[in-house]
């Protein structure tokens, strides 16, 4: 039996794919996430979980060996999505994608489990 290796392109495949199954859930009624789920979202905030989860998938493909730049990228940018979520009053994130408290720290948590692994976990080579 062969032992996971971890390294970065598995993590960025881990993360695309938990991100796109999250944002396929959130097309089905369920009572985690949908609009009144433990974490709210609409059809902008699924559409982001599945872009995110694209992008994820897509840049092992296209940064091969850069794999760790690409989960730093999209780390950072959801650190800066969990931050505006602080600073959003009410349920709207820019006007358009649903949060609630839940997602607020769910966002934090997840932009610094990212960056960790960017940093913690070296690209193949």
């Amino acid at each position: 039996m062969t032992a996971l290796i971890l390294h970065s392109k598995n993590i960025a495949l881990a993360f695309g794919f938990t991100f796109i199954a999250v944002a396929l859930l959130g097309f089905v009624p369920n009572p985690l996430v949908s609009p009144h789920g433990v974490f709210a979202v609409n059809l902008a905030h699924n559409l982001v979980h599945l872009l995110t989860g694209v992008a994820f998938v897509a840049g092992v493909y296209l940064f091969r060996g850069r794999e760790h730049k690409v989960i730093l990228v999209l780390g950072g940018l959801y650190f800066a999505v969990a931050i505006l979520g602080f600073f959003t009053k009410g349920d709207m994130l820019l006007g358009i994608v649903h949060i609630n408290e839940a997602d607020r720290w769910l966002h934090l948590g997840l932009a610094l489990a990212i960056l960790v692994s960017g940093m913690v976990f070296k690209s193949s080579k």
